[in-house]
């Protein structure tokens, strides 16, 4: 595949658009939908990002031989940080933000500046050289950026879990006061 070719795969296609509902067809006479009823029931935000992070990481692995191994190793521990975010996005009920901020990162903040390494002349890209540092200085953002993030979707769980047991606690504690007056 010619370098530009591979340039431009980068994160293109049809898969990387999500589904609208205009997208999916309509009820035909015989009560079927069509063609949508072959590719099943849309796709879950959150199905969405983690393809969008096995995109990333398909195309990181197919340009490993153009990229020094300090990008390699900081991408791949970028992507098994971003799999447990995911994972927990979807198991805490993360804020809209919060899923923002994670749909952004995967699908734009580490590819664009891995689009622009790769487009560099290969000089550019060893492992001791300034753009080379320069890049993996970002990353070590992005992965700062992704523990905040873990950090602050827990934390939101821990918020949430207190003020349940608080709900509870008020809901089913026993009444303080009493019949004779004593408090």
């Amino acid at each position: 595949m010619a370098f530009g070719k591979f340039m431009d795969s980068l994160f293109k296609g049809p898969s990387a658009q999500p589904v609208r509902s205009s997208d999916v067809a309509a009820p035909n006479a015989q009560g079927g939908r069509g063609p949508a009823d072959v590719a099943g029931p849309a796709e879950s935000e959150d199905a969405a990002v983690a393809r969008a992070l096995d995109q990333l990481r398909a195309t990181v692995r197919s340009g490993g031989s153009e990229l020094p191994t300090l990008i390699t190793s900081r991408l791949a521990h970028i992507d098994d940080l971003l799999r447990v975010v995911i994972e927990t996005v979807s198991a805490q009920n993360a804020s809209t933000e919060q899923r923002v901020l994670l749909e952004a990162m995967i699908r734009d903040y580490l590819p664009t500046p891995l689009r622009a390494f790769l487009a560099l002349p290969e000089s550019e890209r060893e492992n001791s050289s300034p753009a080379t540092l320069q890049f993996s200085t970002q990353l070590g953002i992005l992965e700062e950026t992704i523990n905040d993030l873990l950090n602050q979707i827990r934390i939101g769980a821990i918020a949430e879990l207190s003020t349940h047991g608080r709900f509870l606690a008020d809901k089913f504690a026993a009444p303080s006061l009493r019949l004779d007056g004593a408090s």
